[in-house]
């Protein structure tokens, strides 16, 4: 079933629910979080009424180009094969890689320092195709369908490490399950830019959301938003 138009008064904003602190559900079962506060924020602005739904990573844009939902504000980054299936919006905020482990652990970051270890990723993302690109002749790839179940194989020890988003990591290493735990290595800079997808058939959508996201940074809104989650900027 094919749902809202960009001249239609609700919209469906998907999210994927297993990535805090963007998207994630609270104690209550709702769905919360920064890119949840942004999907909201944007809504204001466009004077649009919206929905908030759940869907699995791997069928996000399989879901949108099949009109389930009309936008995903999910921590997506701009890929070019992603580019070849929807429509991005301006950058939303900025991503870099890095490695989590115990403390203590004393692994370097090489393909020395890294043989035989194992290490989990969140698949289909930009860390997957990193770690694949990079380490793959070296290291166990363990992939997961969430990055809440790598981070708890790493607090379980059944993994070495986990290569992941700096952002998530670091509210990770802030909770009772990741305080053990540290950044491994340096931030690894793939000039990797998180943002909003619509179907390639919605240009007045995009532009919608486009003067939406523009606003929000001008009036504070966004700066309001990042300081929830963040004690420092991660907008580039």
């Amino acid at each position: 079933m094919t749902v809202s138009s960009a001249n239609a008064e609700e919209l469906r904003i998907a999210t994927e629910g297993y990535y805090a602190p963007f998207n994630y559900f609270d104690d209550n079962g709702k769905l919360v979080g920064f890119d949840v506060d942004i999907a909201n924020a944007l809504c204001v602005v466009m004077e649009r009424t919206c929905e908030i739904v759940q869907n699995d990573w791997d069928d996000l844009i399989p879901g949108l180009n099949a009109g389930n939902y009309d936008v995903i504000v999910a921590s997506m980054s701009i890929t070019a094969e992603r580019e070849e299936q929807v429509s991005f919006t301006l950058p939303y905020y900025s991503n870099m890689l890095t490695f989590l482990g115990k403390k203590g652990s004393d692994i370097e970051i090489s393909p020395t320092g890294l043989s035989g270890r194992t290490v989990g990723v969140l698949r289909s993302t930009v860390s997957m195709t990193y770690l694949q690109e990079s380490y793959s002749k070296v290291v166990d790839i363990r992939l997961y369908d969430t990055q809440d179940d790598a981070l708890a194989d790493l607090a379980a020890s059944n993994i070495d490490l986990v290569l992941g988003d700096n952002l998530p990591s670091y509210d990770w290493l802030q909770s009772d399950e990741g305080r053990d735990h540290e950044f491994i290595g340096e931030f690894i800079d793939i000039n990797d830019r998180i943002s909003i997808a619509v179907r390639q058939s919605e240009p007045d959508l995009l532009d919608s959301l486009n003067g939406a996201l523009i606003e929000i940074i001008e009036n504070g809104t966004y700066q309001e938003i990042n300081a929830r989650y963040f004690p420092f900027s991660i907008y580039f």
